[in-house]
């Protein structure tokens, strides 16, 4: 009985081993066939679009306007993913219940939108300021 279980266990460390291998094979053969990297400070300083980084990075302020409307189309892409599950058991529901459900969840999110509109979160200064 003993031998049959450690057959399983063979079985088992030679499929991990396997997949180990399967795993790490592209690194090695990434690092051994890729041409021998020149590294000039060129080639190691920061690409900036094309541009000539000038300065430290902490010596530029971003505007938080562009981290508030990322933040803001993550929510709402979020929310609006929850009305897929709603379309497809919609007629598992009782019709008046489960719009009256759907019409405020919708409402919740226009509620969101407008005071982010409200509140200037879409308007995009055109003034670029370095502080």
């Amino acid at each position: 009985m003993h031998e049959y279980n450690l057959l399983k266990f063979c079985g088992i460390c030679i499929s991990a081993c396997v997949g180990i291998a399967a795993a790490g094979l592209p690194f090695l053969l990434a690092n051994l066939l890729r041409p021998a990297a020149r590294n000039s400070p060129r080639t190691l300083h920061t690409y900036e679009c094309g541009n000539l980084p000038f300065g430290q990075s902490w010596d530029f302020r971003h505007g938080i306007a562009y981290y508030v409307y990322a933040l803001i189309f993550l929510a709402f892409e979020v929310d609006i993913l929850y009305l897929f599950p709603v379309a497809t058991a919609f007629d598992a529901a009782p019709p008046l219940r489960g719009g009256v459900l759907l019409i405020i969840f919708v409402l919740l999110l226009a509620c969101g939108l407008a005071y982010a509109w409200r509140t200037g979160v879409f308007i995009w200064s055109t003034k670029r300021k370095l502080y």
